[in-house]
């Protein structure tokens, strides 16, 4: 994937732009689209807040082991 990418698990938790940033790189990726054409906006935008939503969930339910 990219180099880029960062980890969002830490102690005070991802703020819902960083999850949408790193939703948003998913999809361009995916995608192969920086910026979707009108025609694509909708189910690209789609995309990211159900990609964020489910690493919202995920981050919220691992069991870290300290």
């Amino acid at each position: 994937m990219c180099r880029s990418i960062v980890q969002l698990r830490k102690p005070e938790g991802a703020s819902r732009e960083e999850l949408e940033a790193a939703a948003l790189q998913f999809v361009r990726k995916i995608s192969g689209f920086r910026v979707p054409s009108a025609a694509n906006r909708a189910v690209f935008d789609r995309a990211v807040a159900e990609i964020a939503d489910r690493a919202e969930a995920l981050l919220a339910g691992l069991v870290v082991r300290s």
